[in-house]
């Protein structure tokens, strides 16, 4: 069980300021936090296998397939302002 006390003690750690209200209700809560994770530790769950996922997931991804490349004039038609067959981008970051 939560005191009251170690709730001032986290708080002062976590560097809160609680009111009484909060303290009151924070101590309530996590009380009931703990009172559910201690009905968890009563279940048997021996032959329960250990799991990642709540429900079973798949990849959706498709296989890598090599193929051609989109020619650079196409690729470049919308670019604001290329280069030399390259994407012109601002500087984001200043020399030393």
């Amino acid at each position: 069980m939560i005191t009251r006390e170690q709730v001032d003690h986290v708080a002062h750690l976590a560097r809160l300021a609680l009111s009484d209200e909060e303290r009151e209700r924070m101590t309530s809560q996590l009380n009931k936090i703990l009172e559910a994770a201690g009905k968890l530790q009563k279940l048997d769950t021996t032959d329960v296998p250990p799991t990642a996922f709540a429900v079973p997931i798949q990849n959706v991804f498709r296989p890598d397939e090599v193929r051609e490349s989109l020619p650079r004039d196409l690729v470049l038609a919308n670019a604001p302002d290329p280069e030399r067959g390259f994407f012109r981008v601002p500087r984001i970051m200043e020399e030393e």
